[in-house]
């Protein structure tokens, strides 16, 4: 990886947030490539030493700044661990930035493959190819490329303008992984949302690639476009209701990624699904039948770290299965994180190891995952893993049934 730009440039990021850390250590625990590596530079006060010395001129904006800050796998545990607040999710993705500005850290063909994400009919076929692929044997499954499904739900929306303020009416935003891959918890969760007595209005065009992995990986001025598209296709001011914790964070962070009042105004319209739910549960059917069996929840680490909103999940849950039992890994990071996976193989692989221990010591016979990356990894590892969603509507009897298509 060589340097295209200047070599001492300085970083994309906040000086007094860079400076805000006081290396007390805290953090450690809390990181899971530390904990895996027990190298200081694996850690997060390791990567803000590393971006301090290259953000003063010190250090050379190189592959070894580079490697730092690619091993990260972005689970922002480190932001709930920390006494002084410093945002580090904010500073690595300014850090990257700047590495994908100035170096061959994001090569062309990582730079296209993100940019499938954005072409959703384009993602569907593709999708459509690789199913096929696998299912002859011409394509494996691989770490970050799970098992495609060859066929996907319809879903229609059940209002087709765009939903009022202060109803229970609202947007449901599709993405595009999740709906190219795991259209069936779409299903489920706009059947719980009208069994709750919503009407649930579809993104219009635009409305699919949240460009969550773009600002991950550097690409911010794509994701900005992607984050003004997405906006574009929800308009109005009814709530936004996402059952991604990935795609849920990047669209209540829009008004840091593109600072104006209108996308701040539109990040304070999204929820996540649970938010959503937790505040509708008495206008629920009871449970037909309770899910048997114990029901671990695994918390994505965008929904416990960045929205905040996990402890939503239980309540949510709780009347819909038999027994809900919680991991002992204080929600260590499954090592999903978006692209991780397919980047870093080896260390995705051993934190989801630690995952399905934790869930193995728990007896669990379905773990609840709210995220498609956390979800589609660990049931590659041989989980049974259900969105929480998917699990209330079997409860309740509702979602199934939907036709083909797609």
């Amino acid at each position: 990886m060589s340097v295209t730009g200047g070599a001492l440039g300085r970083l994309a990021v906040d000086s007094d947030e860079l400076a805000a850390c006081v290396a007390c250590g805290l953090c450690l625990p809390h990181c899971p490539t530390w904990r895996v590596t027990g190298d200081e530079a694996a850690s997060p006060r390791g990567r803000i030493a590393a971006m301090r010395a290259v953000h003063g001129g010190d250090a050379p904006l190189d592959h070894v700044f580079a490697g730092i800050m690619d091993l990260c796998v972005q689970c922002r545990a480190c932001e709930t661990a920390c006494p002084s607040a410093v945002p580090f999710g904010r500073l690595m993705e300014g850090a990257r930035t700047t590495l994908a500005a100035e170096t061959r850290y994001q090569p062309w063909w990582r730079r296209a493959a993100y940019g499938v994400l954005g072409r959703h009919r384009l993602l569907l076929r593709l999708s459509t190819a690789g199913a096929l692929a696998q299912r002859l044997g011409v394509a494996r499954t691989r770490p970050g490329i799970p098992a495609l499904p060859r066929a996907r739900p319809g879903l229609a929306p059940s209002l087709t303008s765009p939903p009022d303020a202060g109803t229970d009416d609202a947007w449901l935003f599709l993405g595009c992984v999740m709906d190219a891959w795991m259209r069936p918890v779409h299903v489920a969760v706009q059947g719980v949302m009208e069994a709750a007595g919503a009407r649930v209005a579809h993104p219009g065009r635009g409305g699919d690639c949240c460009g969550a992995l773009h600002a991950h990986a550097g690409l911010t001025a794509r994701a900005r476009v992607y984050a003004g598209r997405v906006m574009a296709s929800m308009p109005g001011e009814g709530a936004i209701v996402v059952d991604s914790a990935g795609c849920g964070a990047a669209l209540k962070g829009y008004g840091h990624l593109l600072g104006t009042p209108q996308a701040r105004a539109f990040s304070a319209r999204v929820q996540d699904v649970h938010e959503w739910l937790v505040g509708r549960l008495g206008s629920l059917p009871p449970a037909r039948r309770r899910v048997a069996g114990r029901v671990a929840v695994q918390d994505p680490c965008h929904l416990r770290h960045v929205q905040r909103a996990h402890h939503h999940v239980r309540t949510v849950l709780s009347p819909y299965v038999e027994e809900l039992v919680e991991l002992d890994d204080d929600g260590m990071c499954c090592g999903a994180g978006g692209a991780y996976g397919a980047v870093h193989p080896d260390m995705a692989g051993e934190l989801r190891t630690r995952k399905l221990d934790a869930a193995a010591r728990a007896r669990a016979s379905v773990v609840a995952s709210a995220n498609p990356g956390c979800a589609l990894h660990l049931a590659a590892g041989g989980a049974r893993v259900r969105h929480p969603v998917e699990l209330v509507a079997e409860a309740i009897g509702v979602g199934e049934g939907a036709g083909g298509g797609g």
